[in-house]
């Protein structure tokens, strides 16, 4: 049976996918620093859920902690590392830089060291849309230059890229980024749109729009965020024989490395997505317009026919759809 390594397993896509390998009969070690960066109750709800299985052992431990990684590894054989833990979100990164090289810099390079040494088999990872950056040519493709980041969280994801391919060039450790678009779904964070603006309807509270509204969004959901992370998790990346130097491209290498988008490839406008939350929850919302926050960008739309082309799926869940199982989940989980 083989056996999983799953970083912030009480995370929301990290809670997810270990509970998704565990129902297909996988052994998931769990690893979660349980931070407060939001409500800690809600990540202790996700992992007491993990506990049912058999199959689920947990580890509280921080990535950047080198010697606690390093003993991790020490005591387990991992056929494969899922990382999903990281300082997510943009607009946190602007007042609390430090949080994302710890965690995604340095914790990241713990998690490298611990697959090098161990001779993990593959080291899959989420990178974000948000390297996308300053690119205004739609739909994102993989292909792309990703050189110009606007935010601080963005260049931390943009460095994992990096980082994990210099380790695929020189120990041959197979590395996959995948690049999530937008997730959302039950179990979602609060810092999130979904989760925040179907908080302060439900609550008859103004919800802040950004950008007066113009913004478009590849909101994907959960459970297709989920399937695709199983299905790359399986298949190991091997050397690309078509790479080449002169004209390189930046998804493919000559080591064992891929990069991947994960995105519903479908961009949804934001006011449209407000009034599939209004719908569900049966109110309407008080719109606070505002302008454009720092580090944001205006629009985000997934190219997936690398992820079609070697995994055979591709994100289709609408969005009509999974706005409604996020706002039923939200009214019984809390009640309301």
């Amino acid at each position: 049976m083989p056996e999983y390594l799953v970083t912030g397993s009480a995370g929301f896509i990290g809670y997810h996918l270990a509970e998704r390998l565990l129902n297909d009969g996988v052994r998931v070690v769990g690893l979660d620093n349980m931070n407060a960066y939001y409500d800690v109750s809600l990540k202790e709800a996700r992992l007491e859920r993990l506990r049912r299985h058999k199959g689920f052992k947990f580890e509280k431990l921080d990535l950047a902690d080198r010697s606690g990684m390093e003993r991790l590894f020490a005591e387990h054989t991992f056929d494969v590392v899922v990382n999903l833990a990281a300082q997510a979100g943009v607009r946190y990164s602007l007042t609390n830089p430090h949080a994302y090289i710890d965690s995604n810099i340095v914790g990241f390079l713990n998690i490298l060291e611990g697959c090098r040494h161990a001779k993990v088999k593959h080291l899959v990872f989420a990178s974000s849309s948000s390297v996308y950056g300053a690119n205004t040519q739609m739909p994102f493709a993989v292909s792309d230059n990703v050189d110009h980041p606007v935010s601080l969280y963005a260049a931390s994801k943009k460095s994992n890229e990096l980082m994990a391919h210099s380790y695929a060039h020189l120990y041959k450790l197979p590395c996959t980024g995948l690049r999530f678009f937008s997730v959302y779904g039950p179990w979602g964070r609060p810092d999130m749109a979904m989760f925040l603006f179907t908080k302060a309807i439900l609550e008859g509270k103004p919800i802040d729009v950004y950008n007066n509204g113009d913004l478009q969004r590849d909101f994907t959901y959960i459970d297709d965020i989920v399937e695709g992370v199983a299905r790359v998790a399986a298949r190991i990346p091997s050397a690309d024989p078509a790479w080449n130097g002169d004209a390189p491209n930046p998804a493919t290498s000559k080591a064992p490395y891929r990069l991947y988008n994960i995105g519903n490839h479908n961009p949804v406008h934001l006011m449209h997505f407000i009034e599939l939350i209004e719908k569900a929850a049966g109110r309407t919302a008080e719109k606070r317009f505002l302008p454009m926050q720092p580090g944001d960008v205006p629009a985000t739309f997934a190219d997936v026919d690398d992820l079609v082309q070697d995994v055979g799926f591709a994100p289709a869940t609408p969005i009509e759809k999974g706005v409604k199982k996020f706002v039923e989940w939200y009214r019984e989980y809390y009640g309301c």
